[in-house]
């Protein structure tokens, strides 16, 4: 199994088809994963078609590797098929709420990551979109997601053309906290902040975007307040008109 501790972002990709064999049989195998009341309640959209792959790319920012990419995989929430076969087995659901969309997205993206797993051990490469969540209802659209189907991750997939930069992490005291939760104190923060600031890419990031903080770049310029509420707008607008609200 290759090395977690060695994962990167893939972003370019070589001139190379990802068979439907070797997919499938990915896809197959990430089926194993953890699931809630053993329902599976997700779906994969596969993009393989320029076409497909350029109207997509809107939704994702223009990010170069939407198209680039010999495969896309748009992961979704979908309680869309349970709630068919309940209906054709005479039985009544009750899954259009709120809480069955977390459900049916933490199923797709426990799926998701198992998936990525499978493939990086046969040597493929792939970049998770963040940028699924933040336009879903052009990607209803696009992929024609019918009502209790949500998107909720992306992947870009294919045979790796680069080896980038291992991207920092936090350490692990960081994350872990025992019996109850430890709040942040400012000398726990620098702690374990300050490393991440004294890096030379992160300083180097700070420079060029003219703030006085690596804080800053992020709350002012990549995630601002602005964005993360129309974004929020668009999302929750999306889940009602999915029937998830």
């Amino acid at each position: 199994m290759k090395n977690l501790l060695n994962r990167r972002s893939i972003r370019q990709y070589a001139d190379k088809a990802v068979s439907d064999q070797l997919l499938e049989r990915l896809l197959e195998e990430a089926e194993r994963t953890q699931t809630m009341g053993n329902l599976q309640l997700y779906s994969v959209v596969i993009t393989r078609s320029e076409e497909m792959k350029k109207r997509l790319a809107p939704a994702h920012f223009n990010q170069p590797m939407v198209t680039a990419a010999p495969v896309v995989l748009t992961f979704c929430a979908d309680f869309r098929r349970t709630t068919l076969w309940a209906k054709t087995r005479q039985a009544e659901p009750g899954y259009d709420n709120f809480l069955s969309f977390i459900n049916a997205a933490t199923d797709a993206l426990l799926y998701c990551q198992t998936f990525c797993n499978l493939a990086e051990e046969q040597g493929l490469g792939y970049c998770y979109l963040g940028t699924t969540v933040y336009m879903p209802q052009m990607l209803i659209n696009i992929l024609q997601l019918p009502r209790l189907v949500m998107p909720v991750a992306t992947i870009t997939l294919g045979w790796p053309a680069e080896e980038p930069p291992l991207s920092d992490r936090l350490p692990l005291a960081a994350v872990i906290h025992h019996e109850t939760y430890r709040d942040y104190t400012p000398a726990l923060i620098d702690e374990f902040y300050g490393p991440k600031e004294a890096l030379p890419e992160n300083r180097h990031f700070v420079e060029i975007n003219r703030k006085e903080t690596l804080a800053q770049v992020f709350t002012d310029i990549r995630y601002t307040r602005k964005d993360n509420e129309a974004m929020s707008e668009g999302m929750m607008e999306a889940l009602r008109r999915q029937g998830f609200l």
